[in-house]
């Protein structure tokens, strides 16, 4: 056991290597020569080899794993981490700051959100809204939680509600700190930032990997989101990854002397720079639409000399307060936006146009092009989207086109040049029979798309199966779109519940299909039966229902029963859904195929209904529904996941703090200072068994599908 002295002695040496590293890599001045930190980082070492109860999560020692991952493993986000609109021109920016207006001044009329600082609705010279811009890094969007100060977990944006741990990786970059630099930190910090590739070093990289005749990564931004994945911590850190935080999320019951005075943006980047990270130097706080013209201007042109690469800059209205009114779409906060610089455009000849049908049976003009670099990658190929688009192109075969990357990673033809036309060249024109199956399209007046509506059509079903056996829906490993289409064309499946009748015999029949591999196939397909209810109901491919919408509709309707027998009101209050997807959701259950489809899934063990340890018969409830409630205390029956969910199923919002917004406070014991503080806004507060006696209807749920 080590001793007193040699206990101290490493604990000093963490702390000096630590704000030796915050020197380095957050303020950008060293504090001391690289010798004397190798020495001292040897010393600790030494002394932990000698005793590793000396060992401690956050010791600079700790950053690189000896041994490579099995796996990464998908984990929930604390804080959703979500994506931002985007802008291409000064006008959208400047219909957002209007947006932003609108929703503020409305909110103060309503008397929702108390009087708003620094905006003055009755002045009609008021025109823009203090932002803060940020350049955007153009890198992979990470999430990193900090329990007591101390890093607990890094993840990847995934979808921004499930991401991937990757916390061995995380702990390889020097420029994110293990410990935070504060005294008493709170329990649990959120910070939110972009790793990124110097560019200096990506070009290393890919000279290192042309001499060992490896391919080398197309840009940056590929070659650090491909780093982030890598099994092996000891291959993270050779390429020297790099990071600057942009967000800090504060606990919203947060009491700490330092970070419970943060009100601004400006002021959460300089404590993330006290708290040890690395924040982009290059941000500035505009007051006026010239400044931010200005600084877009400026760095239109700067960025390219810039050590890393930016596609963009990142405009905040500064104001906590004014952000928490504004709040979130589903997808986006609405009190941010990213204004992306031009996408680079070259031009290339359209050789051909070729017509793809989706799994909705929306048909697609693709045109084939003649390969051009663009943005660091090779393009032969580009979406016309619609006949709509067509038709405003006036395309012709042969055709000069400007092609672009639409939001630097689609490929999209941007205008044609007509007087570079071949002559005789041949105007396209969108098929009147579908390509795959041969009948009849349609395209309804008051859409762009045209479409194909045979349901036996080869293309929807083998689109409907890819989509059902894909990461994000049943996840059914062994099964690709090869696999697909020729499962499609043996007549071996001819829907998804198909998929579940397929034996390891038959799968044996399939070119190059051999027994090993046929049998993994099965036993995957049958592992999916235990995938959750908002897995399967995304499967389903329902218009308009991604994944994100489908865990919120899972999370509101428990079984299929109770949402094939709502109505589109009743659906669409549910915040984030409206009308559209509603309407959608409605049409797609009244349809008697998909009814037998579910019933077929039903019976064949497919997991329709949530599984919470605590269930009772809800349905969407008139009292409930788009009512705000916040759940505090211990309850006497019900675990506060379990209230939350059965008030989300009834139709009503959940939050996680107290504000003028909230219309019912469910107090158990220990509520503490939530409890205080809807008192002091004369919130009611009702008990479980009030709640649960608002929860009951006299309409029960029917089996819709008997």
């Amino acid at each position: 056991m080590p001793n007193l002295e040699l206990v101290r002695r490493a604990e000093e040496l963490c702390k000096v290597l630590q704000q030796a590293s915050y020197a380095y890599y957050a303020l950008d001045t060293p504090s001391m020569d690289d010798a004397v930190y190798d020495a001292l980082y040897r010393e600790l070492q030494e002394l932990e080899a000698q005793y590793p109860q000396l060992i401690r999560a956050d010791s600079p020692t700790q950053r690189v794993g000896e041994h490579p991952l099995q796996q990464f493993y998908s984990v929930q986000h604390y804080i959703p981490l979500f994506s931002l609109d985007n802008a291409f021109n000064v006008g959208e920016v400047v219909a957002w700051q209007e947006r932003c207006q609108r929703l503020l001044k409305q909110d103060l009329e309503s008397g929702a959100g108390g009087q708003p600082q620094n905006l003055d609705v009755t002045d009609s010279s008021f025109t823009f809204l203090e932002s803060i811009c940020e350049l955007k890094i153009d890198g992979s969007a990470i999430a990193l939680s900090y329990r007591n100060g101390v890093l607990e977990r890094g993840a990847t944006r995934g979808d921004g509600t499930m991401g991937e741990d990757i916390t061995s990786n995380i702990k390889t970059i020097r420029s994110i700190p293990l410990r935070l630099n504060l005294e008493n930190p709170p329990d649990h910090l959120e910070i939110r930032g972009e790793a990124f590739l110097p560019i200096a070093t990506f070009e290393e990289i890919n000279q290192e990997r042309s001499q060992t005749g490896e391919s080398q990564f197309a840009n940056p931004r590929n070659a650090a989101a491909g780093t982030l994945r890598q099994l092996d911590p000891r291959i993270v850190a050779q390429r020297r990854l790099d990071f600057f935080a942009y967000t800090l999320h504060l606990p919203s019951d947060l009491q700490h002397p330092e970070l419970s005075q943060i009100k601004s943006q400006s002021q959460a980047l300089e404590c993330l720079q006290a708290l040890g990270f690395r924040v982009n130097p290059h941000r500035q706080l505009c007051k006026s639409l010239a400044e931010l013209q200005d600084y877009y201007n400026h760095w239109e042109e700067e960025r390219h000399h810039l050590p890393y690469m930016t596609d963009g800059m990142v405009i905040k209205v500064n104001n906590f307060p004014h952000q928490e009114q504004l709040g979130f779409t589903q997808k986006t906060p609405r009190w941010a936006i990213a204004w992306k610089y031009p996408a680079a455009e070259m031009p290339t000849i359209i050789e051909s146009v070729t017509v793809q049908v989706g799994r909705t049976g929306t048909l697609t003009p693709v045109a084939e092009l003649r390969p051009v670099q663009l943005a660091g990658t090779t393009v032969s190929r580009a979406t016309l989207h619609n006949s709509d688009r067509l038709a405003e192109l006036d395309l012709h075969i042969g055709d000069t086109a400007i092609v672009r990357k639409a939001g630097e990673i689609i490929p999209e033809v941007v205008r044609i040049l007509p007087e570079l036309r071949p002559l005789h060249a041949q105007r396209f024109a969108m098929p009147s029979h579908c390509p795959e199956c041969g009948q009849p399209v349609v395209k309804p007046l008051d859409e762009a798309a045209t479409r194909c509506i045979n349901r036996q059509c080869p293309a929807i079903v083998w689109g409907a199966i890819e989509h059902w056996v894909s990461r994000d829906a049943l996840d059914i490993n062994g099964i690709g779109e090869k696999l697909v289409r020729q499962m499609v064309k043996a007549n071996y499946v001819s829907s998804i519940a198909d998929l579940y009748s397929l034996t390891s015999e038959k799968l044996q029949t399939l070119e190059r299909m051999g027994a090993k591999s046929a049998d993994k196939i099965v036993a995957a397909i049958a592992k999916s039966k235990d995938k959750p209810w908002s897995r399967v109901l995304y499967g389903l491919g329902i218009r308009h229902v991604g994944a994100v919408n489908a865990q919120n509709l899972a999370d509101h309707f428990p079984n299929v029963e109770l949402l094939a027998s709502s109505s589109p009101e009743a659906i669409g209050s549910i915040y984030g859904i409206g009308t559209e997807i509603a309407q959608s959701i409605c049409d797609w259950f009244g349809d008697a195929t998909n009814q037998q489809l579910v019933k077929h899934l039903q019976e064949l063990g497919l997991q329709l209904q949530s599984s919470p340890s605590h269930q009772v018969a809800i349905a969407i409830n008139p009292q409930v529904t788009g009512k705000t409630f916040v759940v505090t205390g211990t309850l006497p029956t019900l675990k506060r996941d379990e209230a939350k969910t059965m008030i989300k199923a009834a139709g009503g919002k959940v939050t996680d703090s107290i504000s003028k917004k909230t219309n019912y406070l469910v107090v158990g014991e220990d509520a503490g200072s939530k409890l205080e503080k809807a008192q002091a806004l004369n919130i009611p507060c009702i008990s479980e068994a009030e709640l649960l006696a608002m929860l009951e209807t006299n309409t029960k749920s029917k089996n819709f599908f008997d």
